[in-house]
Formats: C-alpha cells, structure tokens, sequence
C-alpha cells in the first residue's frame, strides 16, 4: 500500500532591521525568501509545501513583536492556515528570548512547528528547544552588546562635545551633524535671555511672546521631515533657559563638556539667568511641599471648559488658606490666555459632593444597582446590599477625606467648569461598582 503523506503548509518569515538595500531588485529579504523556499523543496517527500503569503518585514528590529509582517504571520497561526515556519536564522524572527517564549507557547498551543535554515533544529524536540534557548540567549546578548556599544558611543561623543543627534535647540542649526549658530534665532535667544532679567517672571514673557507670535524650534530631520514649531510657551521657556547648549556646552546625564559649538549667550548674562530661577524655583518647592489643610477631592476628576486639566492649587492671605482648581494652561501659558484660569475648590466640591449624595439617597438608583450586582453574583444579599448603600450616605460627614474622595471617584466621571456654571458626569457603572466594593470591604459589612 502506499503511504499518505500529509499536506505540511510551510510559512517562509524573512526580516531585515535597516532600509538601506531594500530598493534593490534582489536584496537581502529576497535571499532569505530563496533560501528558505529551496529547504521546503528538499523536504517534499515529507509534503512541505510553500504558501503563497509572503511574511516580509523590511525596516523592522528583532527587539519587539511589533511588526506587520510577523502579526499577520500570527493571525495565519492562529486561523490554523500554518504547519511550518520557516526562517533563514532564529534571529530573523525574534531577538529577545522573553518574546520568543511567548512564540513557542503558541506554535505548542497551534502544532505548529519551526525550523532555521542555517541552524538545523526542530522545536517539537527536548533537544531542539535546548538549542534554540541556547542560540537564542547568544542573539540577545548581542543585541544588548550592541545597545551598549550604541550608549558607549554618544557618551564618548558627548564627552567630547560632538552633537549626537535629535531637536537642535532654538539659535541653532544643524550642518553636517554639527551645531551651527543661526543669526535670527540667535538674537531671539538673546532678547529671551535679556528680557527675562529685565521682566523677572515666566508668565509675562511668554504671554509677551505670545502674543508677538513668536515660535519654538521649526527644523527637518535628516530623512527631510518638516518638524513645525508652535507657540512658545512657559514651559518651553523654562528649557531654554536652563539649556547650557546656548553659552557652548554639551550636556550628558548632568555633566557639563565644552562643546564644538560657538556660544551664543555671554556667561554674565547665563549666570544671571540661572540665579533668578533657582530663587524661584527654591520658593515653588516652599509651597509645594507646604502641607495641605483639605484633601484635593477632584483631583484627576476635573477639567476646563476649554479641555484643559484643572489641578489643586492654594493661597494664603491674612493667615487664611484658600484652596483652589487652576488651569493647567494658564499655568504654562498664562492666565490671560484661558476661559477660565480657577475656581474656588470648597464651592465646586460642594456641588460634587450633593449630587453623590442624591444619588445615593435615591431608592430606585440603589435597586437597579443591587440588581446589577445580583446579576453577576446571584449569592448576593439584596437587603445587605441596599443597607450597605444607605449606610453610607448616613455617615458621610464622619468618613475621613480619603473614604469621601474614594467614593466620589467611583461615582463621578468627569467634571467640567466653564464660566457659565458645572457639568457633572456620572459613571454609568459607578454605583454597582460601589455595591461590590463595599461587599468586599468588612468595615462596612460591620456598619450595614
């Protein structure tokens, strides 16, 4: 009788970490793919056969999954559409052996096999698995040698004071991967410089700047990419301030190294600039680290009408603490620029405050949640649950701080200030949510 041999579906995934070449008629995915098809060949007698999809990856690195060609590879796994997979070398496929876990746990799960064309082993074996941990251990540790190598070389090079890359600073260009002075921008830099000693606060010069439609950095990558620029704003200001590149240094991880570029501000005029920012900067750390008299029961929960964050925020007059909501725009572009720079945190908090507690005095709220809860663990109590509910609205003014801004972060979604009034937007799980964590939580069975 004759033997049936069945059909092994062969996969061929081919990887290169550089575009460089990939414009060629036959370049080095066309190698891989050859290779790969011709040891498919040589196992026709056990029925490999090569589909049609091709699995290409050009441009990609080995260090992460993320990658079209590989993904579509295993949506194929997964629809059972693949046997085999076939590389040129394991590291074609992946660098990292935490990744390539992952793979082989779902080549198992599909029966699926994988085979190197270089590196002859086959991973439904004890054997093959050991070689392939061990050729895979070796392309990580090069991969990490290489990093190093990487990180070695721009710390040199900094060391030295050769520009290694990236945004160049405003005053600056880019010439033959060297900081070159740029005449505009560096009397810009200049006035910046010079008007910040004269005016003594962030807020007013970028408001000033602002308003002169002044712009940030606009320059274009070395792949010809248009980067535009924006409105300068306080904290773009900040940066360029503290930027030691403008007086001709290079800085690596907190070190200073002169620089190969020409310096565009004076050190009379830096060393100036520096000690109004660190007086002001020792005075927002006074007042940051300032304990707090009342918790920020919003915080995270709170925005503008214009979109922005609103963040906590005090002051203190005649002894007196007044706690507020900012703008979080108004604090990087000022105040004149926003809808709504703050408001009075106890009267919003009030607001917030009531509308939880009509919820949860809101009897036809409080059984639709116990229902909900019901539904999804049916050996809930239901007069337990209801009882927990009213329990809390009953001891409200007694919880701590943090038990009121819990629950309220439970219930509330979203809340909105414009200059006309507060939106107040419910979780739509929120209270079943509540239901169960007050279930779980024994202090409260104790109280119910």
């Amino acid at each position: 009788m004759t033997e049936i041999v069945r059909k092994m579906r062969c996969a061929v995934y081919t990887r290169k970490s550089t575009e460089e070449g990939l414009d060629m008629d036959y370049n080095s995915l066309d190698a891989q793919r050859d290779a790969c098809v011709a040891y498919i060949a040589s196992q026709k007698i056990e029925g490999w056969v090569a589909v049609d999809t091709a699995y290409d990856d050009g441009g990609f690195s080995g260090g992460n999954l993320n990658r079209p060609g590989l993904q579509r590879l295993l949506a194929d796994i997964r629809e059972g559409l693949v046997d085999v997979i076939v590389v040129y070398k394991i590291d074609r496929l992946s660098r990292s052996l935490a990744d390539f876990a992952k793979l082989v746990e779902l080549f198992d799960a599909q029966k699926v096999t994988f085979v190197s064309v270089t590196q002859s082993f086959n991973t439904t074996t004890s054997m093959g698995r050991l070689t392939l941990n061990i050729l895979l251990s070796f392309a990580q540790f090069e991969r990490e040698l290489a990093g190093e190598r990487v990180r070695d070389k721009i710390a040199s090079s900094r060391k030295r004071g050769i520009w290694m890359g990236g945004m160049p600073p405003l005053g600056y260009d880019v010439v033959e991967r060297k900081l070159v002075a740029n005449p505009v921008e560096a009397r810009l830099v200049r006035r910046i410089f010079e008007s910040f000693i004269a005016i003594g606060s962030m807020t007013t010069l970028a408001n000033q700047l602002r308003a002169e439609g002044v712009m940030t950095k606009s320059w274009k990558t070395l792949k010809e990419k248009d980067r535009q620029g924006k409105l300068i704003d306080k904290g773009y200001l900040y940066k360029l301030l503290k930027n030691p590149v403008v007086i001709g240094i290079a800085a690596y991880k907190g070190k200073h190294y002169p620089g190969e570029h020409e310096p565009i501000i004076d050190k009379a005029i830096w060393d100036q600039v520096q000690e109004t920012l660190a007086r002001k900067d020792v005075a927002k750390r006074a007042q940051i680290n300032r304990p707090s008299r009342a918790p920020a029961l919003l915080k995270g929960l709170i925005f503008a009408s214009d979109g922005y964050a609103m963040t906590p925020g005090h002051s203190v007059k005649n002894g007196k603490r007044y706690r507020y909501y900012v703008n979080t725009a108004s604090i990087k572009i000022g105040k004149d620029a926003c809808e709504l720079a703050r408001v009075p945190a106890g009267d919003i908090d009030a607001k917030v405050v009531d509308q939880v507690r009509r919820i949860l005095q809101a009897p036809e709220i409080i059984a639709q949640a116990v229902a909900e809860v019901q539904r999804l663990t049916p050996e809930t109590d239901e007069q337990q649950a209801i009882q927990t509910l009213q329990s809390i609205e009953a001891v409200w003014d007694e919880l701590f701080p943090a038990e009121q801004s819990k629950i309220t972060h439970m219930l509330v979604d979203k809340v909105t200030v414009s200059p006309t009034g507060i939106k107040i937007d419910m979780k739509t799980t929120g209270m079943r949510d509540l239901v169960q964590s007050m279930l779980n939580d024994s202090e409260w069975k104790k109280a119910a």
